[in-house]
């Protein structure tokens, strides 16, 4: 399976990591270069030379997008520190590029919900915080 990611900050590095260790191969865009250095880290080969891919570029422009392989992407994953950044290439994968599975990372609880509502497969980090504050708040 080919994955997609954007965004190589720490939720983004952790997910290609554990994905190519799976053996699943994986393509990791992000606008900053340096961020290709959380992709090597703890590993003992460089991200390249275990077989994944890393493509510098914005993630609002399709040729960035294309270059980094979407147009083969079995899963595509949104996991920038923006919420409006991880809408719009989410929704581009999803209308424009078909994949198949497309996750977005969103931080807003009724940002997330509506889009869920429109076929995208969102994670709340801060919706789960507050399931489980609210799950531990009833069971004290």
């Amino acid at each position: 399976m080919f994955i997609l990611i954007v965004g190589a900050g720490r939720v983004g590095s952790a997910v290609a990591k554990r994905a190519l260790e799976a053996g699943h191969e994986v393509s990791v865009l992000d606008s900053d270069p340096l961020s290709h250095e959380r992709l090597d880290k703890d590993q003992s080969t460089s991200w390249e030379d275990a077989g994944g891919r890393f493509t510098v570029a914005q993630a609002l422009e399709v040729d960035g997008l294309v270059e980094a392989g979407i147009e083969q992407a079995d899963v595509f994953l949104a996991a920038t520190s923006g919420d409006n950044t991880n809408l719009v290439i989410a929704q581009l994968a999803q209308r424009r590029f078909k994949v198949p599975r497309v996750v977005v990372r969103v931080a807003d609880p009724g940002r997330a919900a509506w889009y869920a509502e429109q076929g995208l497969l969102t994670i709340c980090p801060t919706q789960i915080a507050i399931d489980q504050a609210e799950r531990e708040a009833l069971a004290s």
